[in-house]
C-alpha cells in the first residue's frame, strides 16, 4: 500500500518522448505492447530502476472510442499491464480521454463516454494497483470517466487535469471546479498533468492546494516544446525541472512524476526525496457549488432563482407535462441575466417520469446557462438522475430531520459530491420555536457527518411559514438563522412565503429579505425578476461591506434614472430571445440558442437585405462572443454554441443570398497522421462554417499523401493541420514538406496544444493560430488581399 499524502510518492516520466527518442515514434503508441513488447518493457524498467515507485502502463489511448488500432482491446490491455509489471513496481493503468467532445459541445454522449472507460474498468480492476487518469481537458467527460472507475472497481484513482497558462481548462473550468468536482466523485489523489512546464503550472497547483486537503500529484512537461532537426525539444535541463519540483514538494505536494519531454534521469532526480514527510497543509473549506464554468462560494448572499419550479406556475407545468425544454430554457435564461446566482430545477408534476425529465431537462438547461444547480426533487431517483448527469457540483434540495429521508438522499449526495440542503422539519411537521429547528438542524448535521459528507457540504433551511397564518412564528425563523450558524453551515429561505395571503406581497418580501439576511441568511431562493427583491441583495452587498467598493451595486445601478424605477420586468413566460426589434437574431447567437434562430433570421430578412443581415447581425455577434472567449469571460461551450447558433442563422440567410453573393473559399482541414485527437479541428470547422467557409473535413490520423491529394485537387484557399501530441509534431512538418513539393499554393495553416509560431516557422507553415476565430481573422485577411 502506497503512503499516500503520508509520505512522497514517485510516478515514472514521459512515455511518448521515450518511444521518440528509440526512433518508434511512427507507429500507434499502443500496439507497441504486442509489437515491440521488448523495447516498452525496457523503458518501464529504466524508469523503476531510476527510483518511480509506480510504473504506468503505456496504456493512454486505449479505450473503445479512440483506439483504432487493428487489436483486440482486450489484448492490448493485458500486453499493456504484463509490460508494465515486469518492471517489478506497483503498476497503474493510464487512462486517457476518448479524444472527443461531450455534448452538448460535440456529439458524444455522458453514457457513451461512461461506457468506454467501464469497460476499461472491468477489463482492469484485478490486474492493476490503481488508475492514473491523465490528460483531461473537459469536466463532464472527467466525470464520466471517474464515475465508470468508481463504480467498477475498488483500486485507487489519480485524476490529473491539464489547464491552459490561464488556468483554465479547454471546456473553461478552474482549478477550484475541478478540485471540488473530483473530491467529492472520491477520487484518492487529484492533480495536474502535461500542457505546460512546471514554472507556468507554479500558479496553477498553488490554487489546487489551497482548494482541497486531498493528496496533490504533479507531473509536469519538461518545460515548453520547440522543433529543432525536425524533432520535439524541451528547454528545461534536470537541475531546472528538479529546482521547481522541489518548491512544489515544499508546498505540500504529495506525488510527482513527469510528463511530455521528461525521461528517467529526470525521475532519478525526483527520487532523491522518496520517502519525505509530505509537509501538512491547512486547507480553509468553504461551501460552495458549480457548474463546469462557474463556481459559487456561499459565504455572501447569494440569489438562487426559483422560477424553474412549477408549484404556482401554470405555463412551467404544462410546458413540463408537453417536455417543451425551450420553454425551461428561456426562464433558465431570463434568471440569469436578471442575477441570479444559481438556479432551482424541479419538475414534480403529476404523471410523468420524473427521473427522465429531471434528466433531460438538467441536459437542455446546462447546455444554455452556465449557472449551479440546486436540483429540487422529493423522488430520490429524480434527484439520483439529475445529479448524476449534472456538469459540476449542485446543491441538493432536500433532506429533512426524517430518518427515512436522510437514509435516502444522503447516500445520493455523499456519491456525488453534492452539497445538500436540510429543512428543520421531521415526521411532526415544522417547530413552532427557533431552538426546537436548531435541534433538528443539529441531527441533520450530525447524520450526514456519519454517512461522510462533511459541514461544508451542507446548509440548512429553518422554513419560513406565512405571516397570514403564522404571524408569531415569522421571528422564530430568523433567531432559528442565527443559531443555525454556531453549526459552522450556511443558511437557506424560500423568501416569498411569508407574504402569503397577505396583499402587498412585495412589501412584506423585501422587508422580510432585508431582516433574515441581516441574521444570517446566505442563499435566498426568490424570483430574481422581482427588481425589488433584487434591489435589496445588492444594497445589503454594499451596507454589509460584502460588495467590495460597491461594484456590483454601481454596475447594476450606473444609469438609474428614479422616473424608471418602476419600469416593469419582462412578463412573466416571455422568452429571454424572443424579444423586440433588431437585437432578436443577434441575441440568439450571442446566446448559441439555436431553437429561435430561423425565426429571428427570417424577421431579419424581412427588414435587412441578406448582406446586411450578415455583417450587422451576425458577425457583430460572433466578434462580440469572440471577444469574450479572448477576454476569458466566455469558454468554449459558450463559443462552440454560438458558433452552431450562427451557422444555422448563415444557412437561413444564404437561401436569401444565393444567387447574388458568392460564398467564402474552402478550406481543407486535417489531424496529422499518428494524432487521433480531433477536438480542436472539430471546434475550427463548426467555427469557420459559421463564418461562411465551404470546409472540406479528411477526418483525423490522415494519411500525407491523402492530404496532399486533396489539396492538390480542390485548391482551396487554405489547408489547416491540427496536432495535439508531441510526437506527430514529426508528421505535420512532413505533411507540409510534402504539400510544398508538390507546388501546393494554398497558404498552409497549422495549430494544436504543442504548436508555437516558432515551430510553425520551423516546419515551413505560412501561419500558426491559436484558435478558431484567429484563424478566421487571418482567412479573412488573405480574402481582402
Amino acid at each position: 500500500m502506497l503512503p499516500l499524502g503520508k509520505q512522497l510518492i514517485v510516478f515514472d516520466g514521459g512515455f511518448g518522448s521515450e518511444l521518440e527518442r528509440r526512433g518508434l515514434g511512427e507507429y500507434i503508441p499502443e500496439d507497441l505492447n504486442v509489437t515491440h513488447a521488448d523495447e516498452i518493457r525496457a523503458i518501464h524498467r529504466a524508469y523503476a530502476e531510476a527510483g518511480a515507485d509506480v510504473i504506468t502502463a503505456n496504456s493512454f489511448g486505449l479505450n473503445r472510442i479512440k483506439y483504432k488500432g487493428k487489436y483486440p482491446l482486450e489484448t492490448l490491455v493485458r500486453a499493456a499491464v504484463e509490460n508494465a509489471r515486469a518492471a517489478g513496481k506497483e503498476v497503474f493503468f493510464d487512462v486517457g480521454p476518448t479524444g472527443a467532445l461531450l455534448a452538448p459541445v460535440g456529439t458524444l454522449t455522458f453514457d457513451e463516454a461512461y461506457e468506454a472507460f467501464a469497460e476499461i474498468a472491468r477489463l482492469t480492476s484485478d490486474m492493476v494497483g490503481g488508475y492514473i487518469v491523465e490528460t483531461f481537458s473537459d469536466l463532464y467527460e472527467l466525470k464520466a470517466c471517474v464515475l465508470a472507475l468508481k463504480e467498477h472497481s475498488d483500486k485507487p484513482v489519480y485524476a490529473t487535469v491539464t489547464f491552459d497558462a490561464g488556468g483554465r481548462t479547454l471546456t473553461g473550468s478552474t482549478p477550484e471546479i475541478v478540485a471540488d468536482l473530483l473530491e467529492g466523485l472520491g477520487v484518492d489523489a487529484l492533480g495536474v498533468n502535461c500542457s505546460l512546464g512546471p514554472e507556468e503550472l507554479a500558479p496553477i497547483v498553488e490554487r489546487l492546494l489551497n482548494a482541497t486537503d486531498l493528496p496533490v500529484i504533479v507531473q509536469p512537461n519538461r518545460g515548453l516544446p520547440k522543433l529543432e532537426n525536425g524533432k520535439t525539444v524541451y528547454d528545461l535541463s534536470e537541475d531546472e525541472f528538479a529546482r521547481w519540483m522541489r518548491k512544489f514538494v515544499e508546498m505540500g505536494v504529495s506525488v510527482v512524476g513527469g510528463c511530455c519531454g521528461t525521461t528517467p534521469a529526470f525521475i532519478r532526480r525526483l527520487a532523491e526525496w522518496k520517502g519525505r514527510a509530505v509537509p501538512a497543509r491547512n486547507v480553509v473549506r468553504r461551501t460552495a457549488v458549480c457548474s463546469a464554468t462557474q463556481r459559487v462560494v456561499l459565504e455572501i448572499v447569494k440569489v438562487c432563482g426559483e422560477r424553474l419550479n412549477p408549484t404556482g406556475k401554470k405555463k412551467l407545468k404544462e410546458a413540463l407535462s408537453a417536455e417543451d425544454y425551450d420553454y425551461l430554457v428561456s426562464e433558465a435564461i431570463r434568471q440569469q441575466e436578471a442575477g441570479a446566482d444559481l438556479l432551482d430545477l424541479n419538475v414534480g408534476i403529476p404523471k410523468i417520469d420524473e427521473p427522465t425529465v429531471m434528466r433531460r431537462a438538467v441536459t437542455a438547461v446546462q447546455e444554455y446557462v452556465d449557472l449551479p444547480l440546486q436540483i429540487d426533487s422529493s423522488d430520490p431517483s429524480a434527484i439520483e438522475a439529475g445529479v448524476r448527469y449534472y456538469n459540476g457540483v449542485p446543491l441538493i434540495n432536500s433532506v429533512n430531520g426524517e430518518e427515512a429521508v436522510m437514509e435516502r438522499v444522503f447516500p445520493i449526495a455523499k456519491k456525488y459530491g453534492a452539497v445538500v440542503l436540510g429543512l428543520t422539519m421531521d415526521q411532526n411537521g415544522v417547530p413552532r420555536t427557533a431552538q426546537a429547528r436548531f435541534g433538528i438542524a443539529k441531527r441533520i448535521v450530525a447524520r450526514a457527518e456519519k454517512y461522510g459528507i462533511p459541514r461544508h457540504k451542507v446548509m440548512i433551511d429553518t422554513l419560513v411559514l406565512t405571516a397570514s397564518a403564522e404571524q408569531p412564528l415569522v421571528m422564530e425563523t430568523v433567531k432559528a438563522l442565527s443559531l443555525v450558524q454556531s453549526l459552522g453551515v450556511k443558511t437557506a429561505l424560500g423568501v416569498s412565503n411569508v407574504s402569503f395571503g397577505l396583499p402587498n406581497r412585495p412589501l412584506l418580501n423585501k422587508t422580510f429579505l432585508a431582516m433574515a439576511m441581516t441574521c444570517g441568511l446566505n442563499m435566498p431562493i426568490l424570483n430574481p425578476l422581482d427588481g425589488e427583491m433584487m434591489g435589496a441583495v445588492r444594497a445589503f452587498g454594499v451596507l454589509a461591506n460584502t460588495d467590495a467598493g460597491a461594484e456590483k451595486y454601481i454596475e447594476a445601478y450606473r444609469d438609474f434614472v428614479p422616473a424608471q424605477t418602476a419600469a416593469a420586468a419582462p412578463a412573466a413566460g416571455q422568452s429571454a430571445v424572443q424579444t423586440e426589434g433588431a437585437g432578436d437574431l443577434f441575441d440568439c447567437v450571442k446566446r448559441g440558442v439555436k431553437q429561435g434562430v430561423r425565426a429571428a433570421a427570417e424577421r431579419e430578412l424581412a427588414q435587412k437585405a441578406p448582406l446586411d443581415v450578415v455583417n450587422d447581425v451576425l458577425i457583430k455577434a460572433l466578434e462580440e462572443v469572440g471577444a469574450g472567449y479572448e477576454k476569458g469571460t466566455l469558454f468554449l461551450p459558450q463559443l462552440i454554441a454560438s458558433a452552431e447558433a450562427a451557422k444555422e442563422a448563415f444557412a437561413v440567410v444564404g437561401e436569401h443570398m444565393e444567387k447574388t453573393a458568392a460564398k467564402k473559399g474552402t478550406v481543407v482541414l486535417a489531424t496529422v497522421r499518428g494524432d487521433v485527437h480531433d477536438i480542436g479541428k472539430n471546434i475550427v470547422k463548426v467555427v469557420l462554417e459559421s463564418y461562411g467557409f465551404e470546409v472540406v473535413d479528411l477526418g483525423k490520423d490522415t494519411p500525407v499523401e491523402r492530404v496532399v491529394e486533396a489539396a492538390m485537387r480542390i485548391q482551396p484557399l487554405a489547408v489547416g493541420l491540427s496536432a495535439l501530441m508531441t510526437t506527430t509534431v514529426r508528421s505535420m512538418e512532413e505533411t507540409v514538406r510534402a504539400l510544398r513539393e508538390k507546388g501546393c499554393k494554398s497558404k498552409i495553416f497549422v495549430g494544436g496544444a504543442v504548436l508555437t509560431a516558432e515551430i510553425a516557422r520551423e516546419i515551413g507553415a505560412d501561419y500558426y493560430t491559436a484558435n478558431a476565430l484567429e484563424l478566421v481573422k487571418a482567412l479573412e485577411s488573405l480574402l481582402a488581399k
